[in-house]
């Protein structure tokens, strides 16, 4: 449970996260010095375009003027936060096999909890070649273990059917949702995902969209939800409007969540 100390500190570390990238990164730099913002106000009197927050689209082609001055990596990761974000709403842990099947991901995720193993499938290659790949998920079912498949509808739709019947259902099926379609039916589990921002949160057991807190923090302006990774030095995204919703906190839990 949150108390006020913690939602201060949250705030804390997204504010130094603001300036740090004031002082160091180009993109902000530029963006801020000349429009100003409002937390923290850079320009006195001036609150800015969209309460200083950045539109995912103007960002396109910018990943170079997002790595701070002293240098760092420019890769986007759609992925980031997957590891800590199952841990959190999911309890995987070692001996877990995560699928992640979907197309477009280049790789097996990172920072997924020690011992749980990854990989990725796309899902129109899954009797050619990915067959390899889906007999070790087939493997690691019938040998009892657990696999959390990661994916949208329709690819979590075409592992089920390529797998035999047998096993599709033993299968813990997580649908990822982006901040733009959190109204959208799911089960008990499910992620809130972008492919700028990576891994943003999860469904909590209480139904509500739970926000990554410790890696991820969410502010409302007048274009809507802006969201910024804490803990990413580089490239630094911050306040990056995306999706529909506003910044709430959970009744049961006391935590931030975004309300659809």
């Amino acid at each position: 449970m949150w108390n006020r100390v913690m939602a201060m500190r949250w705030r804390r570390g997204y504010l130094r996260v603001v300036r740090s990238s004031f002082a160091t990164v180009p993109f902000y730099r530029e963006l801020w010095a000349l429009s100003g913002r409002t937390e923290p106000e850079v320009v006195p009197g001036r609150t800015g375009v969209d309460g200083g927050a950045v539109r995912a689209a103007a960002l396109a082609g910018r990943v170079g003027d997002l790595v701070p001055l002293a240098g760092g990596p420019t890769e986007i990761d759609p992925l980031r936060g997957l590891g800590p974000v199952l841990a959190e709403h999911l309890a995987v842990t070692a001996g877990t096999l995560v699928a992640v099947v979907d197309p477009g991901t280049p790789r097996p995720p990172v920072d997924l909890p020690a011992g749980v193993r990854s990989c990725v499938l796309d899902p129109s290659g899954l009797a050619g070649p990915y067959a390899g790949v889906l007999d070790d998920v087939a493997d690691h079912l019938r040998r009892g273990g657990r696999v959390v498949a990661v994916g949208g509808d329709k690819d979590l739709d075409q592992l089920a059917a390529a797998l035999p019947e047998t096993l599709a259902h033993l299968v813990t099926r997580v649908p990822v949702r982006g901040p733009d379609d959190l109204t959208a039916p799911v089960g008990p589990h499910a992620l809130i995902a972008h492919p700028l921002l990576g891994v943003l949160g999860g469904l909590g057991g209480c139904g509500r969209w739970h926000i990554d807190h410790p890696r991820v923090y969410l502010r409302a302006t007048p274009a809507g939800p802006a969201y910024t990774l804490l803990r990413q030095r580089s490239p630094r995204l911050v306040d990056v409007l995306a999706g529909h919703g506003r910044p709430g906190w959970c009744p049961r839990h006391g935590t931030p969540v975004v309300e659809p």
